[in-house]
């Protein structure tokens, strides 16, 4: 009688161990589905790297950014952000800047990104406008006067005027004068024969070829040499906002300096922060960034925006691709890779 009266209390305390359990799993679940989720209004953090003239934009942009994720999220993004020159700031994330977005002056530059194992091939379809954020043309910068009289690319040939223009080796913004030179001769019926002399004789009339094109502002502006700078025309535009008013041209022939955008895939999926990134990135694309971005002098992407500011911009009435002249693969091969068209110029040059 005893043994089974140990068995039924088992039995008894079996049963409430179990109701028990089975009222705390249901009050953890609704506590779970109640309280707010730690992981995903948790800070998140994007690193944003880019080359300096975007500086100014970004400054408007990032804020507006993330108040808007705060709104749709509860979520705050802080950034870090890296400015420099677009051949530099390649090198960087290459050699392990951890960049969740990267912002450079051309396709180019990207692409090494790309070779490094650091984006997925394609990445231009992953944006809007194949992935080019903003735009902009080459423009030459005069003296006070313009006492030479520069109006098109052919017054740089004149022999008493020097040019100012950074090396194409080293420089990505150089890379876009060079072939706006090019350009201006083969985009308007002219031979490569002739491209090549006409181009031949504008670097014949530069004493020097600096770094990047920041140091060629620096050598024009500042060190005042030389009688006209090549430039982008955003540049010019951001130098007279900063009281560096001097007179330019923008040719009406001219080169689309197109600057492309991208995700870090392999960053971002390391960090766990893609969902931000790729909503950073086509938050670029909307009207309210692309008014920062044409503030500041670039030529914006945006159709309505483009209308806004259309105005501010002088009319192109020749305005020619890379992918006019073959592509970036053609081009670097045709032009800048050693023992290419630029350094048969160089030696031509010194030669003489």
């Amino acid at each position: 009688m005893g043994l089974w009266r140990n068995i039924l209390g088992l039995r008894a305390s079996w049963k409430k161990f179990v109701s028990l359990f089975l009222v705390g799993v249901g009050l953890s679940v609704a506590i779970a589905s109640c309280a707010p989720s730690s992981a995903q209004n948790r800070d998140v953090e994007i690193t944003l790297v880019s080359y300096a003239v975007t500086k100014a934009a970004y400054k408007e942009i990032i804020p507006q950014f993330t108040a808007m994720w705060k709104q749709q999220h509860n979520q705050n993004v802080l950034f870090n952000e890296s400015y420099g020159g677009s051949g530099a700031q390649t090198r960087a994330v290459v050699d392990g800047l951890d960049a969740d977005v990267v912002a450079l002056a051309l396709a180019l530059d990207m692409k090494k990104v790309e070779k490094a194992g650091l984006i997925q091939p394609g990445w231009e379809n992953e944006a809007p406008n194949n992935a080019i954020v903003h735009k902009s043309v080459a423009a030459i910068v005069t003296r006070e006067g313009n006492p030479h009289g520069i109006q098109t690319w052919s017054d740089l040939t004149k022999n008493n005027v020097r040019v100012i223009t950074a090396n194409p080796k080293t420089s990505g913004g150089a890379r876009w004068n060079f072939l706006a030179l090019w350009g201006a001769i083969k985009e308007t019926g002219g031979s490569d024969e002739q491209a090549l002399n006409f181009t031949r004789e504008v670097y014949q009339n530069a004493p020097v070829l600096p770094r990047d094109a920041r140091e060629a502002s620096d050598v024009f502006f500042n060190q005042e040499e030389g009688d006209a700078l090549i430039n982008y025309e955003n540049e010019v535009i951001l130098a007279a906002q900063r009281g560096e008013k001097l007179p330019y041209i923008v040719p009406k022939v001219n080169i689309s300096i197109d600057n492309p955008i991208a995700v870090v895939d392999r960053n971002v999926d390391r960090h766990g922060n893609r969902e931000v990134a790729e909503a950073f990135v086509q938050f670029l694309f909307t009207p309210a960034a692309q008014r920062e971005f044409a503030k500041v002098g670039f030529r914006p992407v945006d159709p309505t925006v483009e209308q806004e500011f259309a105005n501010k911009y002088p009319k192109i009435e020749t305005l020619f691709t890379v992918q006019d002249l073959g592509g970036w693969n053609t081009v670097q091969r045709q032009f800048f890779e050693d023992g290419a068209e630029f350094d048969k110029i160089q030696a031509s040059l010194a030669t003489r």
